[in-house]
Order: structure tokens, then sequence, then C-alpha cells
């Protein structure tokens, strides 16, 4: 692994432990040449999955850049760090059991919209109007009316409770 502060080849592992419920590797490494410090995560991937974007155009999948998406959508939002993780790697393993190794890009805005729906309403509808490319007004009300309609559910406080109904916000 490449030293990220001075390119030195002949970084050593420090220290290695398993997060995710085993399904990644976090990794200490210090670099001998510079005595930096950093941090690397190993996962498991089943297949390199490409992704065809709107305009026709093929990119690798990146989960880091699934990953900024979600946190930009999730800002300032009371979530648990790990749930996002979680989410995030539940994405990802759906995109590789569908089985392709090109997958349109729609098929993971619809994944995330589908589980931001669940975890965080204001991160679905800050999503939603990136995702669906959003005009107008009209388009935010057709998304919360959506939210209106679907089943209620519970959103946490950074405490981690549920606050009463009377301090909830609509």
């Amino acid at each position: 692994m490449r030293c990220p502060y001075c390119s030195g080849e002949n970084t050593q592992v420090k220290d290695s432990r398993p997060t995710e419920e085993n399904a990644t590797i976090r990794r200490r490494r210090v670099c001998p040449d510079c005595g930096g410090r950093f941090t690397t995560f190993e996962r498991v991937q089943l297949r390199e999955i490409v992704i065809i974007k709107r305009s026709g155009r093929r990119m690798p999948f990146d989960r880091d850049k699934l990953a900024r998406s979600i946190e930009v959508a999730l800002r300032k939002r009371p979530v648990d760090p790990e749930r996002v993780e979680r989410m995030i790697s539940g994405i990802v393993r759906q995109l590789e059991s569908i089985g392709e190794s090109e997958l349109p890009s729609s098929v993971i805005g619809g994944l995330v919209m589908e589980a931001l729906r669940g975890l965080d309403a204001v991160a679905y509808v800050r999503f939603a109007s990136v995702y669906r490319d959003f005009r107008e007004a009209a388009d935010f009300q057709e998304v919360l009316g959506e939210i209106a309609s679907a089943p209620k559910v519970a959103i946490p406080t950074a405490e981690g409770g549920v606050p009463p109904t009377s301090e909830r916000k609509h």
C-alpha cells in the first residue's frame, strides 16, 4: 500500500481488526519513510460492476462515491453512522447479487431511494431532488405527498430516543 503522505511503497500494517460484522478488515498502517499513519479498509468484492450513466457513459462502480452521495443527503440528520454503513453495505450486496456486470445508474438510485425512505424522510427528499432532477416546487410537493401517504416511521433523535408527538416537526 502506497503512503498517502510521501508515496512511499513500503508501508507496514501495525494493527488489523474486523469491522461491519466481519465483512471488512480495518488496517492501521505506518510508513517507515515519513512516519505517517493511516487507515485502510479491505472488503470482499464479488465482481466488478460497471455503471451505465444516463448519458451512456460507462464508469466502474465506486462504493465511496455512493457513500458520499448518501452522506450529503443525511448531512445534519440524527442518524447513527453504523446504520448508514449497514445501509450502504446492503445496497452494494444487492448490486452484486443482481448478477449483471453492467447496470444502469437508475438501479443504484432506486435502491438508495428505497433505503433512505425507511431511514430518514428528510434525506429521502434531499436525495430525490437530485436523483429525479427537480425543476420546480411542485416536484417537492409530489415527493412529500408520497411520504405523507406512506406508513409512518418514527425517526430517532440524536440522543437515540423518539421524540414525543408534540415535539416532532411536520
